[in-house]
């Protein structure tokens, strides 16, 4: 069966679309990086456990919700407890999984970041919008997270 090839325009949405990501990413990855010296990947992980009853998270769900894998949650957990923000302990209900737990050191790094992390989100991504671009991106970030997990 032969490649459906990309049209022009197909080629000219697909490579705004990986503009526009890595611009964003980039962005968001310097401002934390400079302003909190924090890794994205880190704050995703202290955003997720400050969202989490308790502060606390299964490892597999954590490394689900940043989709990422064991191996990198995992390396990330271990930095993150050498700055004393998350530490890792047994599931008692069950005694094979491990939970991450936030601990106020991690929430006090976390709100400490998020003011300067939201005002560049803001800048790079929504003030260039207006709010019908904005319903239309989650419109088109739905759908398309949606036909991925079906595969």
């Amino acid at each position: 069966m032969d490649p459906r090839w990309l049209s022009d325009e197909e080629q000219r949405v697909w490579r705004a679309y990986l503009a526009m990501g890595s611009t964003v990413s980039r962005a968001t990855g310097r401002q934390l990086a400079e302003d909190s010296d924090l890794p994205l990947t880190y704050y995703e992980i202290l955003v997720h456990l400050s969202e989490a009853k308790g502060r606390t998270m299964r490892m597999s769900a954590l490394a689900a919700a940043i989709q990422g894998t064991q191996s990198q949650l995992s390396h990330a957990a271990s930095r993150l407890e050498e700055r004393g923000w998350v530490v890792r302990e047994k599931c008692a209900d069950d005694g094979r999984g491990w939970l991450a737990i936030l601990t106020d050191e991690g929430m006090q790094a976390l709100e400490a970041a998020a003011p300067g992390h939201v005002a560049c989100v803001r800048s790079v991504l929504f003030d260039p919008l207006t709010p019908e671009q904005q319903e239309q991106l989650l419109d088109i970030a739905r759908a398309v997270v949606e036909a991925a997990g079906r595969d």
